[in-house]
């Protein structure tokens, strides 16, 4: 695989991006290379962002050639294999399958970033809701998610492009 500038290459380490690097924070289970439902783990391979969300009512909207969707209260993702609308955005009053919601009381997703592992086809049990979005605290591992500092976040959206890919190994 050849690098490109503008790809954002993460390791359990830390991230580079633009010549620049992050700290950041994986997975709880480590890379893996065989992504399944609830190991905790960050799938190794190369990702694309297809789009976002973000609470208006707390910032304003990421300056990135990304979509951003306003994360409203009734957003949800799904992510019970059983679901026919497995992996994916939700907008409901009520949904009888295992989901997550998008409007969190925390601020870890009042910027999150739709990576398109397993999606938008996905296979059940493969994985879901592998987001990038902010940190915990530094290095505090996530569920499989990439997280970072809010500020190095938006820095990296605002140089985002179309060609940039996530490349986790």
């Amino acid at each position: 695989m050849t690098l490109r500038r503008g790809d954002l290459r993460v390791t359990r380490w830390g991230a580079r991006f633009h010549g620049r690097r992050f700290p950041c924070a994986i997975g709880r289970g480590g890379l893996t290379h065989d992504k399944r439902e609830g190991d905790g783990a960050s799938p190794a391979g190369v990702w694309r962002l297809a789009f976002g969300g973000y609470r208006a009512d707390r910032a304003p909207r990421p300056d990135t050639a990304l979509p951003m969707i306003a994360i409203g209260p009734r957003d949800i993702w799904s992510d019970d294999p059983n679901d026919p609308a497995y992996n994916s955005w939700i907008t409901t009053a009520e949904h009888p399958y295992s989901h997550e919601a998008l409007r969190r009381a925390d601020r870890l997703y009042d910027v999150v970033l739709v990576s398109d592992w397993n999606w938008p086809d996905a296979a059940p049990g493969k994985g879901s809701a592998i987001f990038v979005h902010h940190w915990r605290r530094p290095r505090y591992p996530t569920a499989g998610c990439i997280a970072f500092r809010p500020d190095h976040l938006r820095w990296i959206l605002a140089r985002w492009t179309a060609r940039s890919r996530i490349i986790l190994r």
